[in-house]
């Protein structure tokens, strides 16, 4: 079985040269994720604790653009697959199109969290809930 839960993540996004985003590091607790050559994505951080080192590197907070759909249990990567036909790794993060959106998704043991656009999150709880209806207990 698989429980969804739905967070309001802190988000923080840095935008700068691939070398600056190169060395960005994720503050205790938090997670990097490199969304592009000059773009890290840094989840679970306040603004003011992610540095640079660059004058001219752009650092937000992005939170209220992001949702997390998070899928807890043994049965998250089958939850995911009936949304999605990116491949899931054991661990760490991928991006790309679930239930038809652009999202980025971080995989740890027995977790799925799928980092949707806010404007976008019914439409995501409501796949999920409907597409893993069998599988989910909540």
């Amino acid at each position: 079985m698989a429980e969804l839960r739905i967070e309001l993540p802190t988000v923080v996004t840095v935008l700068a040269s691939a070398e600056t985003c190169d060395g960005v590091e994720a503050p205790s607790g938090a997670s990097l994720l490199r969304v592009a050559p000059r773009e890290v994505m840094v989840v679970g951080a306040d603004a003011t604790t992610v540095t640079t080192g660059e004058s001219t590197a752009l650092v937000a907070d992005v939170s209220d653009a992001w949702v997390a759909c998070m899928v807890d249990g043994d049965d998250a990567p089958d939850v995911f697959a009936r949304l999605s036909e990116l491949a899931v790794p054991s661990e760490g993060w991928i991006q790309g199109e679930i239930a038809h959106a652009a999202c980025k998704v971080f995989v740890e043991p027995a977790r799925i969290t799928i980092y949707v656009p806010a404007m976008l999150a019914t439409h995501i709880e409501e796949r999920i809930r409907t597409d893993a209806a069998e599988v989910l207990t909540s």
